[in-house]
């Protein structure tokens, strides 16, 4: 019951898009009707400038942190684990926002380093299987969510990171 708590939890959680939040209050425009179209911190980037996406750089790190928090606290690592899927799925398919969300990476990112920053940095541990389960998990959703990008990246029609995107 523990574990099935801190995944819901940690799912709502990832699901406040704060994307979708920041161009509202930002600029009243929905993100993802502008530039990539994605509900990220790079889309926000293009579209609404440095300080708009470092706001929503901040509010996706803080609730990969948090969900792996919960996680952790109500069920140990099998319940961070947990969490911090349902915490990147939460982000990618927000229910607040008809689950069209981002694609993960930031929220991925700061649960790899909340379950362990050896894994994170150096892409080595010696823990169990979980955790390779997690983090193949974790690539699958990543390379997922960006089969749009690659497909760009291979036909040479990717926007650069500075690109100004049309508000």
């Amino acid at each position: 019951m523990k574990i099935f708590l801190s995944i819901v939890i940690s799912y709502l959680l990832g699901s406040i898009n704060s994307a979708i939040l920041v161009g509202r209050l930002w600029a009243n425009i929905d993100i993802r009707n502008y530039g990539s179209g994605n509900a990220g911190a790079t889309n926000t980037l293009r579209t609404l400038g440095k300080l708009a996406a470092a706001v929503v750089l901040v509010i996706d790190v803080l609730k990969g942190i948090v969900g792996v928090a919960l996680g952790r606290y109500f069920a140990g690592d099998i319940g961070a684990l947990t969490a911090g899927i349902a915490c990147v799925m939460g982000h990618n398919f927000p229910v607040y926002f008809g689950f069209k969300g981002g694609k993960g990476i930031l929220t991925s990112a700061a649960v790899i380093f909340m379950l362990n920053w050896n894994m994170a940095v150096l892409l080595f541990d010696k823990r169990g299987i979980e955790y390779i389960v997690f983090a193949f998990c974790i690539a699958v959703l990543a390379v997922y969510r960006h089969k749009t990008n690659i497909k760009r990246l291979l036909n040479g029609t990717e926007s650069k990171l500075g690109t100004k995107a049309k508000v």
